[in-house]
Formats: C-alpha cells, sequence, structure tokens
C-alpha cells in the first residue's frame, strides 16, 4: 500500500510513518529513494530533513501518483522523479551514478487507488475490472481473465490468494464468462460471492471476494516478482550503512522481506554479532523486530492493522572483515 500524506489531496494518512523516518536514519546530505511515492506522505517526511546538499528520488508505476509528485515537489532541485516499477531502480542513472543512504518500499495497492472506483481494485466500489497500478502497460484483470485457462485462474489464486476455494472459483469463472466477458469488478466479485460458503450468523468476516481480488491485482501487476528484482537492486545500491525500509501487508510479501534480510545476514554459530562474510555479495543486519502500528495509530488509521515494517543496514564489509 503505497504511502500517502496527511495533507495530501486524498487525505490520506502515511503508515507507520515515525517508524519508517526513524529507521531511515535521514542525514542532511544523504540521497534517498522512494520507490512507492503513492501522495508523498513518507517522502514529505524524509525531504523535511535535507539539506541543500541531500537528494531525493522518487519512483511509481501509477501515473496518478507521479502527477502529485511533480505538481507537489517538482520545482524543488533536490528532487529527481521517475515514473516506473522499483523493480527498474537499477536503470536509473541517479542511482546508479552515486548509490543510495537509504531506500523505501511501501508495497501492494494504495488508498487512493482503492477508494477511486474506475481504477477497478476494490470489490466494495463497481468499476471496471483493472487492477493495473500503470495502466498503460500489460494486460488488465478483464483481459487476463478473458483468455486464462481454468488451471491457470485457480493456480494464481492459490498461490498469490492463498485461497482454499480457488478450485471452485475457478470453475465458475470460466463458466460465467462463456456467457458474457467480465467486466465489472461487481460483477465478479457477485460471482465469486455465489460460490464461498458464508460464515455463521452475526460473525464479522472479510468479504469472499478479498483473497480473490488480492490474488489477481498481485499477478497482473507482477509485485512479488517486481519486489524480489527489487530488493537485490535496493541492496547493490545502497551505500555501506544505508537502510532499507519495507512495508508490507500481506504474509506473501512479508515473507520475501524477512528471508531476503535473513539471507544476507547469517551470523556464524558462536557469535551472533558478527554476519558471516561468503564470496563477495554485500550484506545486511537486522535493525530491530518488524514493527506494527500501535492503537493509536490504527484508530486514525483502520488500514494500518496489516502493515508490517523491517528495516536493515547494509554492512560495511572491509570494516567486518
Amino acid at each position: 500500500m503505497t504511502g500517502g500524506g496527511a495533507d495530501a489531496p486524498s487525505g490520506h494518512l502515511p503508515v507507520l510513518y515515525t517508524q519508517v523516518i526513524d529507521g531511515l536514519r535521514v542525514r542532511e546530505g544523504g540521497r534517498y529513494l522512494d520507490g512507492t511515492f503513492g501522495r508523498g506522505g513518507h517522502a514529505r517526511g524524509v525531504l523535511e530533513r535535507l539539506g541543500p546538499g541531500g537528494r531525493l528520488l522518487l519512483m511509481d508505476k501509477d501515473p496518478d501518483a507521479i502527477a502529485v509528485a511533480a505538481q507537489t515537489f517538482g520545482t524543488d532541485p533536490r528532487v529527481s522523479i521517475r515514473r516506473g516499477s522499483f523493480a527498474d531502480l537499477a536503470h536509473w542513472d541517479a542511482v546508479a551514478e552515486a548509490g543510495l543512504d537509504g531506500v523505501l518500499f511501501d508495497l501492494g495497492v494504495s488508498s487512493p487507488q482503492l477508494d477511486v472506483a474506475g481504477r477497478g481494485f476494490s470489490f466494495g466500489k463497481d468499476g471496471p475490472l483493472d487492477m493495473r497500478m500503470d495502466p498503460d502497460s500489460g494486460e488488465s484483470a478483464a483481459q487476463w481473465l478473458a483468455r486464462a485457462s481454468e488451471a491457470e485462474i485457480a493456480d494464481v489464486l492459490w498461490t498469490w490468494g492463498e485461497e482454499r476455494l480457488s478450485r471452485r472459483i475457478a470453475r465458475a469463472i470460466v463458466a460465467r464468462r462463456a456467457e458474457a466477458p467480465f467486466e465489472r469488478t461487481a460483477d465478479l466479485a457477485a460471482v465469486i460471492a455465489g460460490v464461498v460458503p458464508r460464515g455463521k450468523p452475526g460473525r464479522k468476516e472479510t468479504h469472499p471476494a478479498t483473497r480473490s481480488f488480492q490474488a489477481i491485482r498481485i499477478h497482473v501487476n507482477r509485485e512479488l516478482s517486481d519486489l524480489e528484482t527489487g530488493l537485490d537492486a535496493a541492496l547493490a545500491a545502497l551505500r555501506p550503512g544505508g537502510r532499507l525500509a519495507v512495508i508490507s501487508f500481506h504474509s506473501l510479501e512479508d515473507r520475501i522481506v524477512k528471508r531476503f534480510i535473513a539471507g544476507h545476514a547469517k551470523a556464524p554459530a558462536g557469535n551472533r554479532r558478527l554476519p558471516e562474510i561468503t564470496g563477495f555479495r554485500p550484506l545486511l543486519r537486522s535493525v530491530g523486530d518488524a514493527r506494527k502500528a500501535d492503537d493509536a495509530e490504527l484508530q486514525a488509521n483502520p488500514r494500518a492493522r496489516s502493515a508490517v515494517l523491517r528495516v536493515a543496514e547494509k554492512l560495511d564489509l572491509e570494516a567486518a572483515a
């Protein structure tokens, strides 16, 4: 869920704002990348801590987010803006030329995207069945559902949505599209709801289409493969002592981030404080445990409930050796 400032046009609150800014440990003259600008809540906090010699690089797939970035920060000489996925950060000359002191990824779909029916992300708001973070690239959800096999649909729902009824839902989707193609979010949500058993009366439960919509969105946007590529690129771009901060909103994302950090911070037996240096790969060491929103933030922003922040620091291999 990409970040957005409380004073942004959407009124969206940046998730885990204080923890992110503290975790990045922003220095006045440092170079920082916000790979998921959203509506700029976290970016604004970084920029407030930069001096005249600092640099803030902003990326986002979403053209609406980039428009907000240009309008808000476009005249600041410390800011550079690029439309695209953070998976491609290594190909940005502004990154490659000098490295980075901090990288932020705020994953998943943003509140502004969910709140606008025309983007097609929400089963609670009827709109065109799109779900693309970059509406100018790749297949929409409707296009994919029109051509995918029943087995492929079931596999996506199971793998990316952890949906137990993936085969039943896929069967219903294929049967329904034989009559008419899916074009609207409400139409797809209704078909899914029609084959998912309802819970016990009076028990609050998530909408039956929640997992399926998540899975289709992740697949259409290649979110997890982009995350894996982006993490590797961030590690390569970070200077020694630079910080990586990642906010995830479901277990699939967090599992990738957790394993990535752990895989680059393996302590040898008998010495948990000294990382094991193997080959030429730079290492990360964890800075604290995963962090979550406190009660005050949850009251102000219920969407922060599932947010998990992990922060890591790139080691100076010469110093560690």
